[in-house]
């Protein structure tokens, strides 16, 4: 019966919130490596399209190259985010809003290269505006650099 009580006060005393962050831990290394796959994987179709410059006009090919080239520069933004809250443990508003920044303009230059009306282009810029107001605003009140109004007197 001693043995049934210590077993049991010794699973009680185990710290949970080790272990959760050994979880995460794991799971943040097996998704960092999945995305540094997924930029190789990148790197390796953009090298691939190349061959259509040999195949269709050069704007096309251009073209192609560019937005595969603009994804992986969004998926470098997520991998930098996941870096820093692996560092960190916390995610700073910034480094999200950069990654659906480029993101953003990454749709928005693929819909211009297709052709897209202006009113679709138009909702895909009122989109971007926001977004860099929401990025100008989390600099200027980031709890980092204290408290904006005694800052600024």
């Amino acid at each position: 019966m001693t043995c049934i009580v210590q077993t049991v006060e010794q699973a009680a005393e185990v710290d949970l919130t080790k272990l959760w962050m050994r979880g995460i831990k794991l799971a943040l290394s097996l998704l960092i490596v999945t995305i540094l796959a997924a930029i190789t994987g990148g790197i390796v179709k953009t090298f691939l399209d190349l061959r259509l410059l040999f195949q269709s006009p050069v704007e096309v090919a251009l073209r192609q190259v560019i937005i595969d080239t603009l994804i992986i520069l969004a998926v470098v933004e997520v991998f930098k985010t996941t870096l820093t809250y692996f560092s960190e443990g916390r995610v700073k508003v910034t480094f999200i809003v950069d990654t659906i920044l480029v993101v953003m303009l990454t749709e928005v230059i693929a819909q211009w290269f297709k052709g897209e009306s202006l009113t679709h282009l138009a909702v895909l810029g009122g989109i971007l505006l926001t977004l860099g107001a929401m990025r100008v605003l989390a600099v200027r009140f980031s709890p980092v650099q204290g408290d904006p109004i005694r800052t600024s007197v």
